[in-house]
């Protein structure tokens, strides 16, 4: 795909997808949300970890309400399942290790889109902020899934009706994210995080991430039945034999991803 709102760059196993629209805080549009969809879909064929960022002063601020595309015909119900739907399944089901670095505002949608990920960084002058009551809607893009989980259902409901903007320390603190970083250190942070993961064990990942998130489903029985079934895929792996012989050389290990 030519990419038109975003940039895609791939190195060393690590994409970095960048929505690209400064000049409108990356507000979402149609052909952005079709573009992160493809992205996300790409980089779970080429890279072993995928990061999401924003270019400019925010990481992105929701729904571009004057998106010509849309503009005096939105159809809420439709452009959520056919559009937001399909672009949040790519980031979820993504294979490899997703992280959002979060480098500004995250609000509405782009608050929801950022907390889709496996990991998300945020600089501590950064913040989300679920706006949609501001506008007299309820929070949507998987919000209402991954608040309660990520939270708590108490802080989740305060963020969906107050629609208070919560601070990225305040997000460390709930557990909303993983971390808040300093802003001068934070491009740095997260990339070392990254290249780390893009070296790592991709199928363990990917088996980590499968059964963490069917553990809401599922019984104790049931997890235990499921990490016992993941568990003898990973210990069939090349990166297993390798961890085990490096861990045994007392040498750091080279995964190869499979």
């Amino acid at each position: 795909m030519d990419y038109q709102t975003l940039t895609y760059e791939l190195t060393d196993g690590l994409a970095v997808v960048t929505m690209n629209r400064p000049d409108k805080m990356n507000a979402l549009t149609t052909q952005m949300r079709a573009e992160i969809e493809h992205a996300f879909t790409q980089a779970g064929k080429d890279a072993r970890c995928v990061v999401i960022t924003g270019a400019g002063r925010a990481f992105c601020t929701g729904q571009d309400l004057s998106d010509s595309s849309s503009k005096g015909s939105l159809d809420l119900e439709r452009t959520l399942r056919e559009e937001y739907g399909p672009m949040l399944r790519a980031i979820t089901n993504c294979p490899v290790p997703t992280i959002a670095a979060v480098n500004g505002p995250a609000a509405g949608a782009g608050a929801n889109l950022a907390l889709a990920a496996d990991v998300v960084f945020a600089t501590e002058s950064s913040y989300f902020l679920q706006a949609f009551t501001r506008i007299g809607l309820m929070p949507d893009a998987g919000g209402t899934y991954t608040l309660p989980r990520q939270m708590g259902a108490a802080k989740a409901m305060g963020a969906a009706l107050f629609a208070d903007k919560i601070s990225a320390r305040q997000a460390d603190d709930w557990g909303m994210i993983w971390e808040a970083v300093s802003d001068a250190a934070f491009d740095a942070h997260w990339r070392a995080k990254a290249a780390h993961l893009a070296q790592g064990p991709t199928a363990a990942y990917a088996a980590a991430k499968s059964a963490i998130r069917a553990s809401w489903d599922n019984t104790l029985e049931d997890q235990l039945s499921l990490e016992a079934q993941e568990q003898g895929r990973c210990g069939q792996s090349r990166d297993f034999k390798e961890g085990v012989m490096a861990f045994m050389q007392k040498r750091p290990a080279s995964f190869e991803g499979r």
